[in-house]
């Protein structure tokens, strides 16, 4: 389960606040109901238990009506896992911003640590054992694979843009399935950890297991860098992010044309 911690999800409200300045003040109005009513519902459950958190309570926390909340959720998992959807979308804001120099990896890397402001400071071990009876709840596992699938897209069409193809195609698709199953793993690992640990350097490590260039039948845009142009390596975590090196292999090691170019294969 990869629902953001309250502190993250706050730091994530401001950054997307921020991005959806231009669709005006009444969606600015109603973006912040919102996340208002996610943040109050993810903090109730950790402090309570999820099962004896109600609507009613989250409402009054973010100080809305219940007809409020139930123009905007329709039910208090759904507003758990606005979070993580609203990290999605804030990911993929960060991740078309990265600066055009930067190869595919770190740009992503960067992207879906900058919601974490807190990420890099270790969690008190009451917090944590609270935070894990929310996220691992059965009840919210319906919800969360919805909001997984839609995150995952909303990556794939960030990498998409990124490097100047069509967010239908493969390449951008695996790539994204790639990069939240890596995240996944380092929230999991992040979650277990006892005693506690800090989030951010478990994305690092986890992300930093493979490089990501670009397949060689993919066109890059004109500002995408031009290492980005070999296909994916699995790689250690203290490789050089998206830069050939000697252990990439030769040109002539690649497979043919004929089949994809952009499926990982071992160093």
């Amino acid at each position: 389960m990869t629902i953001v911690e309250p502190e993250a999800a706050e730091q994530t409200s401001l950054g997307w606040q921020q991005h959806c300045e231009a669709d005006g003040l009444r969606e600015r109005k109603k973006a912040a109901t919102r996340r208002a009513l996610g943040f109050a519902a993810m903090r109730l459950a950790i402090e309570r238990g999820l099962d004896n958190v109600l609507v009613e309570d989250i409402a009054a926390a973010a100080g809305v009506s219940t007809r409020t909340f139930n123009n905007y959720f329709a039910s208090k998992y759904e507003a758990i896992c606005s979070l993580a959807m609203e990290r999605g979308k804030f990911i993929g804001a960060q991740l078309r911003g990265r600066p055009a120099g930067e190869s595919l990896m770190a740009a992503i890397t960067n992207a879906v640590i900058a919601p974490y402001e807190h990420g890099n400071q270790v969690p008190d071990k009451a917090y944590m054992e609270g935070i894990r009876l929310v996220v691992r709840s059965p009840a919210l596992q319906g919800e969360f694979l919805r909001t997984q699938y839609v995150t995952q897209q909303e990556l794939a069409a960030a990498i998409a843009d990124r490097i100047g193809s069509d967010p239908a195609e493969i390449f951008p698709r695996v790539m994204a399935g790639a990069v939240t199953a890596a995240t996944h793993v380092a929230l999991d690992r992040w979650l277990s950890a006892d005693p506690p640990t800090a989030l951010v350097p478990l994305l690092k490590e986890a992300l930093g297991q493979f490089r990501c260039p670009l397949p060689q039948d993919v066109t890059p845009k004109a500002n995408t860098p031009k290492a980005n142009s070999i296909s994916i390596v699995v790689q250690p975590a203290h490789a050089d992010f998206g830069q050939t090196g000697p252990s990439a292999p030769p040109a002539d090691r690649h497979p043919p044309r004929a089949t994809p170019s952009h499926q990982l294969s071992a160093p």
